[in-house]
């Protein structure tokens, strides 16, 4: 029997490319199946590549203390700059966090501005980032090629994009020189996280930015606890270390107006503290609308970008069950729709089946012929449905800007399960095929 197999396999062909039409319709249910579920894996791997990129380039225990204020329940704002942009935050707080705020492996004083960087005729508006050696292990990210900023000269880390935009494509800037507002910086370094928005900025050492620019004050400084599930204490106790060195009353929050500038003390503070998870939720949106929305979220601060992910993680499982469910029900769908118009086949064919019962052929390879004809028309299925899957997911993936792959095994499974369920389906429509009687069957018309 199974060295007919070839043979059954050719005719199954043949038979099934008779009317091209119906057999594409009854493929159709199993192409919607196996696309889905590529689809499916595609995104699923997305999503938890895309999350677990934000874990770590906004690192997984970080806290976020930045100059300046907002407004909560519809208070005014006492510095009207913004975030990061008053002048209330000094090196002598930072070094007063590392040395009196217990659990803490990291402390980075910044700067930021937004300006022009040079490389010979090469310019690019880019964000630069005065930090500390630090930085890297607060943020936990690696610089290759090259290493991180080790004292407070003229040299710099650039992103990736950036040193593209300057340099060209794959071009190692290590050891050449870029301009800064009429100071030059070497490159020492590039950042290796092509998941984050580093690789669009200049990093440099942030007292040589201080004294090239003649600012006396920082925009931020991060901290990086021993334990994720330390932030929350962390935060609390550089708020109290702060207002207390600011001379602001215990009432203050990170809400409301800040007053002049004098020798009575204020009531409200002049800098903002964040854990993780309100540092992912404004990362980009640094304006009043978003300040006000989590001035107003108290427990925002008890959350980790960890369990952050975790959420993410969740949901994108509830998704892709979402997904399998629909990609199941396609299946079955399809495997029905084989299983009925095998059984037409069936009955069309009733004579030819007597023909080849009467001139010597079995039950059981009548049996395998119209088994093979089904598995044929899911396997085919499945193919075309594996390649509308790739490109499905090939596409979602360049519009969300997202780490889209697709394991072999999930191919390989893929089309198993196309084949199951066209041996599934087809065992019915088979078995009654073999089950006729050869002279009822030469009979029929």
């Amino acid at each position: 029997m199974f060295k007919l197999i070839p043979i059954n396999i050719w005719m199954a062909i043949r038979s099934l490319s008779r009317n091209r039409l119906r057999t594409f319709l009854t493929m159709l249910g199993i192409i919607i199946g196996v696309a889905a579920v590529l689809t499916m894996v595609a995104l699923g791997t997305g999503a938890r590549g895309s999350v677990e990129g934000d874990v770590r380039s906004a690192g997984t225990n970080l806290v976020f203390v930045r100059a300046g204020n907002y407004t909560r329940g519809g208070e005014s704002v006492g510095i009207s700059a913004g975030l990061g942009s008053a002048d209330t935050l000094t090196d002598g707080d930072a070094r007063a966090i590392r040395d009196n705020v217990d659990g803490i492996i990291a402390v980075s004083p910044g700067l930021s501005l937004r300006t022009t960087v040079s490389a010979g005729a090469s310019s690019a508006f880019s964000q630069v980032q005065g930090v500390a050696p630090e930085f890297a292990e607060a943020n936990m990210w690696a610089v290759d090629p090259g290493r991180m900023l080790e004292d407070d000269g003229s040299e710099a880390v650039i992103g990736r994009t950036l040193a593209n935009d300057l340099f060209g494509d794959g071009f190692d800037p290590t050891g050449k020189t870029v301009r800064l507002r009429d100071e030059d910086f070497t490159i020492v370094g590039v950042t290796d996280d092509e998941s984050s928005d580093n690789d669009e900025k200049l990093f440099v050492p942030w007292r040589k930015l201080q004294a090239s620019q003649n600012i006396d004050h920082l925009h931020f400084i991060v901290i990086a606890a021993e334990e994720a599930g330390q932030t929350s204490r962390i935060a609390d106790e550089v708020k109290a270390l702060l207002r207390e060195r600011h001379g602001i009353g215990t009432a203050g929050g990170n809400q409301g107006y800040l007053g002049a500038q004098g020798g009575s003390a204020r009531a409200v503070d002049d800098f903002t503290v964040e854990t993780q998870a309100a540092e992912a939720l404004t990362k980009g949106l640094y304006t009043p609308a978003a300040a006000f929305a989590l001035a107003n979220l108290p427990k925002l601060d008890e959350v980790t970008l960890t369990e952050m992910a975790d959420t993410l993680d969740r949901a994108s499982d509830t998704m892709t069950a979402l997904l399998a469910s629909i990609a199941g029900v396609s299946l079955i769908v399809g495997g029905i729709g084989i299983m009925n118009i095998m059984l037409v086949s069936v009955t069309e064919r009733t004579r030819e089946i007597g023909l080849r019962v009467a001139t010597g052929a079995r039950s059981s390879d009548v049996a395998l012929q119209f088994l093979l004809e089904a598995i044929t028309l899911s396997v085919v299925g499945g193919l075309i449905g594996l390649i509308l899957g790739l490109v499905s997911a090939r596409l979602i993936g360049w519009a969300l800007d997202w780490p889209v792959s697709v394991p072999i095994s999930a191919m390989a499974l893929s089309l198993g399960i196309a084949a199951a369920v066209g041996l599934i389906f087809g065992i019915y429509p088979a078995r009654r095929a073999s089950l006729l009687d050869p002279i009822d069957a030469l009979r029929s018309e």
